[in-house]
């Protein structure tokens, strides 16, 4: 349960009344903290998946590490190793951390790739080669 809002920016009204919350905090309502799949190491597990429960009594699988992409190539889909993640477009330590992102270009045995899905939430990694 990271963090719910912000605080009102205003705690009076124009008036000068005071701003009461209109509602109490819900737990279903609350996000959770971001999965950091990471692009695994070599001589270490190939994936490592987490499963967590959600409202309804769904479960979405997580993704931790990775050292696979299901890589589409022409009109054939192939599980190619991933060597390196050389860019991200949302942060660019990440990049240096090797954490996967949606729209990530990643260094594979067959070329460079473009993560396209959201590997955090989907608890795989797929991507299409980039010329």
């Amino acid at each position: 349960m990271e963090n719910y809002h912000k605080p009102l920016k205003a705690t009076t009204r124009g008036t000068g009344a005071k701003r009461h919350k209109f509602a109490d905090k819900k737990l279903a309502h609350f996000g959770q903290p971001p999965t950091n799949a990471r692009m695994g190491k070599e001589g270490t597990k190939a994936e490592v998946r987490l499963t967590k429960s959600t409202r309804g009594g769904n479960i979405k699988p997580k993704l931790k590490v990775s050292t696979f992409i299901n890589l589409l190539m022409g009109s054939v889909m192939k599980k190619v190793r991933m060597r390196n993640v050389v860019e991200t477009p949302d942060n660019r330590h990440n990049a240096r951390q090797n954490i996967l992102t949606k729209g990530a270009i990643v260094d594979t045995e067959a070329g460079k790739a473009k993560v396209t899905n959201r590997v955090g939430q989907d608890g795989v990694v797929n991507g299409i080669l980039v010329k």
